[in-house]
């Protein structure tokens, strides 16, 4: 199985308190977008990609076009509002991957492993969750967070979803990857999680 993947960066990025878009923040000398397509690009299991950009990161947009990445504008209406119209626009009808532009330490085989683990697990939604605990303890924030089985986990933004289905208002049945893999722990939402993370990342060299 090969799915598209769309790679979502269209946000304000509020938190960072920035001038800069948060795709194009430099992490370890190298935009945080960049990242998260060398390892879509080193997936076997993803056969194409878009960035997803809005009227809120036209420096991203420009900079993904600059090096020929197909780039989908949004209105910036919220994300799952975006995504519905990436998914649209792009006539996504099977499985889609989402994923979020500032998971520097993503990986293409860590993004295999969650599309091997959609393929076995007979729902149309597979969300990728990091523990709050596990976040918490190397002091990153914990920004976002949702329910799976009774228990509250920072959600890691990568998701697979059915591009027909999500369309719809009907409830999704849903299965989740719960893991502390550095590849989704490090989640970067403000200036103290960008350093936090430089750190971590440059001790695993």
């Amino acid at each position: 199985m090969r799915i598209p993947a769309l790679i979502m960066a269209g946000g304000k990025g509020k938190r960072m308190g920035l001038k800069i878009e948060k795709p194009m923040l430099p992490f370890l000398g190298k935009p945080l977008i960049d990242r998260v397509v060398e390892a879509v690009a080193a997936a076997e299991k993803i056969s194409e990609f878009y960035v997803v950009t809005s009227e809120n990161t036209p420096e991203t947009e420009k900079h993904c076009k600059s090096r020929g990445w197909r780039v989908l504008r949004t209105d910036a209406k919220g994300y799952h509002s975006d995504l519905k119209q990436a998914v649209r626009e792009a006539g996504l009808t099977d499985a889609v991957m989402t994923i979020p532009a500032d998971l520097p330490a993503l990986t293409g085989k860590f993004l295999d492993k969650v599309v091997s683990e959609f393929e076995v697990c007979g729902k149309d939604f597979l969300a990728v969750f990091v523990p709050i605990k596990a976040r918490e303890s190397v002091g990153l924030s914990v920004s976002s967070v949702d329910e799976y089985k009774g228990v509250w986990h920072a959600v890691a933004g990568v998701n697979i979803v059915n591009g027909t289905k999500i369309q719809g208002e009907g409830k999704i049945e849903t299965s989740a990857i719960i893991t502390e893999e550095i590849e989704v722990l490090l989640n970067i939402n403000t200036l103290k999680d960008l350093e936090i993370a430089e750190k971590l990342m440059q001790q695993r060299k």
